[in-house]
Parts: structure tokens; sequence; C-alpha cells
């Protein structure tokens, strides 16, 4: 069976920058498996599908990642996208951002590539957020595209089987 990560990261206290931990959840009760939330750092796979949350993606991580076959990045978009959910393909690329703690899902593939020898196969799941105040609900705009992510997700792991 294949190892497979699903990462989601944001800040749950402010409103839809937190909706990776919202379709983390929903994928949990899929798939009966834990969320772990971390602080970044490295971690081990302990079930299938490995479900993880960060409030930021970190370069410590490369070593983890490099350790999985498929990789699943979630996060919050402001619209920079048409669509409301986005799947997209990640590949490994370094980015330069304006933010020093700010790190790509393209960015942490090419340091598990460059570091480790190894880039997973990447996909990212892009939620639309319009509200990032300092609540721990999402949005009622956004509340709705958690169940279509998570199916977004869900059909993505079952074509790996």
């Amino acid at each position: 069976m294949e190892k497979i990560l699903v990462i989601g990261y944001g800040n749950v206290d402010r409103e839809d920058d937190g909706v990776g931990w919202h379709v983390l959840q929903k994928l949990a009760a899929h798939f009966d498996t834990p969320v772990a939330m971390l602080d970044g750092g490295t971690f081990e796979q302990t079930h299938h599908p490995q479900l993880v949350f960060v409030l930021q993606l970190t370069p410590e991580m490369a070593e983890s990642l490099a350790e999985y076959e498929r990789i699943c990045f979630v996060d919050a978009h402001t619209g920079a996208f048409e669509e409301e959910v986005r799947v997209a393909p990640v590949r490994p690329g370094y980015q330069t951002s304006p933010f020093t703690h700010h790190l790509t899902p393209e960015s942490c593939l090419h340091l598990a590539q460059t570091l480790y020898g190894h880039a997973p196969q990447g996909l990212i799941v892009s939620v639309r957020g319009y509200q990032f105040g300092y609540r721990a609900e999402l949005s009622a705009q956004t509340a709705p595209l958690v169940k279509i992510a998570a199916g977004q997700i869900i059909d993505w792991i079952s074509k790996l089987k």
C-alpha cells in the first residue's frame, strides 16, 4: 500500500484560514483515522492515510515528506483562483517568498528532493476563504466547501488503491 499523507495547514483561530483543519476532520471521519496536530518538525506515518495539521509548512518537514509516495496539501486561498475548490498537481520547485516564515508546497517538495533524494507526487487542494477574522468557525461561504474538498481528496485516494 502506498504511503499517503494529507497535510492541512493554516490557523484554526482565523476563521477560513483554518479550513485545512476542517477538511482533515471530514477525512478522519471517513477513513476512521485520527488527525495529528503538530507544531512542525518531523513525523512518522502511523495510519493510512496519514492526516496531519500544522500551522505552517517548515523546512524541517522535508525529511518526513520524502518518506511518502504521495502528498496532498490542503490550504485556503483568498480568491487567487477562479475555482472555489481548486485541485492541482504540485511539482518540486524553489519559490521565493516575501515572507521569511512562508514555505510553499513546491518548495517543500524541492527540499525533500534535494536533501533526501525523493519528492513525492504532490497535489494541492485549495479552498476559497472569505473571512479571516479572529474566530474558530468557518464563514458561511467557506463551510459548505469543506465537504466538496474532502470528497475530491477521497476520490484521489481511492483512485490510488
